[in-house]
């Protein structure tokens, strides 16, 4: 009867740890296919819907610069209602952005220029985040 009693306790225990497991999440984006941008941003909406305390960050680079480009994002209204959630944050590497000659005045507003996109997941994965890739 003890073991029992010890073994929902751990049980409960366990079940209490992994409930308050932080929901953050950064989602690496490089491709330019249009599709792709329109799947990160219904997972971005679907995530923050279910979970609304959930932290996620949207890093670009390589290929994937019109998705944040004001007038050439065909995500752009999407993208904008996403970005106005406070737990959201679309970060855009300024190296892919200077070998593509895009400034920061072709961004939606909202879009945070990083100095390495790259280094930016780095960064968030040794903090405990999730890492998704997106791609179709």
């Amino acid at each position: 009867m003890k073991t029992l009693i010890l073994g929902l306790i751990f049980s409960a225990i366990a079940l209490t740890a992994r409930s308050q497991v932080p929901y953050n999440v950064v989602f690496d984006l490089t491709s330019s296919d249009t599709n792709v941008h329109k799947s990160v941003l219904r997972w971005l909406n679907g995530i923050s819907t279910g979970k609304p305390d959930a932290k996620l960050e949207l890093v670009l680079y390589g290929q994937s610069l019109d998705m944040i480009r004001s007038g050439k994002s065909v995500v752009e209204e999407t993208l904008k209602k996403a970005i106005s959630n406070p737990n959201v944050m679309v970060k855009v590497c300024a190296q892919a952005m200077k070998r593509q000659n895009i400034n920061a005045a072709e961004l939606i507003p909202g879009v945070e220029i990083v100095s390495d996109g790259i280094y930016q997941i780095v960064i968030r994965q040794s903090q405990g985040w999730g890492y998704i890739k997106a791609a179709q």
